[in-house]
């Protein structure tokens, strides 16, 4: 990877659909799904889903910060799924789900906490925010089979802006 890039790291949920919403921005060059926010080094999906190891489902992204900045990334964190959710999305439930920024340096959560703010002064997200903002400790990639999952089935497809 160039010098020119940054990494982001999201958890809104499953984190095939999220992936596939990032895959979609101009200036991400590359992402991966993986597991941040917990206590067992190395966790399988299997560890995850048992809601037992502390691990978020999150994406992670890396972007030319001269085709897209943190902040347009953060706005779409917002819309692509619902971050008033306490450790849920949709059908999925358990901390696993639950929607955090992990931040990789010390502007990254500047940013993250005007962003949440900013957002939630806006109303557009219909009830209190309960996103967690954090410095990223670990990421885990997981398992092939999880990377890129929609995309390889043809199933990539999203109806955000």
């Amino acid at each position: 990877m160039d010098t020119n890039t940054a990494k982001a790291t999201f958890a809104a949920g499953c984190f095939w659909g999220v992936e596939a919403a990032f895959r979609r921005i101009d200036g991400v060059v590359m992402t991966s799904v993986g597991y941040c926010g917990g206590e067992l080094p190395n966790p399988s999906y299997e560890d995850v889903c048992t809601g037992r190891s502390g691990h978020a489902e999150a994406v992670q992204i890396s972007f030319d910060p001269d085709r897209v900045s943190y902040e347009e990334l953060l706005s779409l964190f917002w819309v692509c799924h619902d971050p008033t959710q306490l450790n849920r999305q949709g059908p999925d439930f358990g901390t696993q789900y639950r929607t955090a920024i992990f931040c990789h340096d010390d502007g990254q959560q500047a940013a993250a906490a005007a962003s949440k703010q900013t957002y939630g002064d806006s109303g557009q997200a219909g009830g209190a925010i309960v996103t967690e903002i954090e410095m990223l400790s670990d990421y885990f990639l997981a398992e092939d089979y999880h990377q890129q999952f929609l995309e390889k089935r043809g199933m990539a497809v999203s109806n955000l802006p």
